[in-house]
Order: C-alpha cells, then structure tokens, then sequence
C-alpha cells in the first residue's frame, strides 16, 4: 500500500512540474542531461515525495516546540 501511494505522489509531482514549465513557455528546465529535459524532469517525483514525507515530521518537530505540550521532568 505504501509503495502505491508513493508512486501517487511521484506522478503528481511530475505532473506538476510539467504543468509549471507548461505555464512559464518553458521546454527543458536545465541542459545537464540532454534530451531528458534537464535534471528536474529526473528528480521532480523524488521531490514530490520527500516534501510529502517530510510534513508529518516537522509538524510533529513543531508540536513538541509548543510551550507546555512536553511535560518536563
């Protein structure tokens, strides 16, 4: 189950790469690796993802910061 929700994720974040370079005219985001339409179009899903796994930790990094949530010993 996790497996397919991450693919979820790395499809929605390459399909909103795309809609962004779609919107800026723009064909190729970077000329590092030829005809792959740069390095962002390689890494877009694996961005995608990692923002999206990396939100319950720093809401929970967040939470434990609250004054008086974390009883002291």
């Amino acid at each position: 189950i996790s497996g397919a929700i991450v693919g979820l994720i790395a499809q929605g974040g390459d399909l909103l790469e795309s809609w962004l370079k779609r919107r800026a005219d723009v064909k190729d985001s970077g000329t590092l690796i030829p005809g792959h339409g740069g390095l962002l179009d390689r890494m877009d899903g694996m961005i995608a993802v990692y923002f999206v796994l990396s939100l319950p930790l720093f809401g929970l990094w967040g939470l434990l910061m609250i004054p008086g949530f974390m009883p002291h010993k």
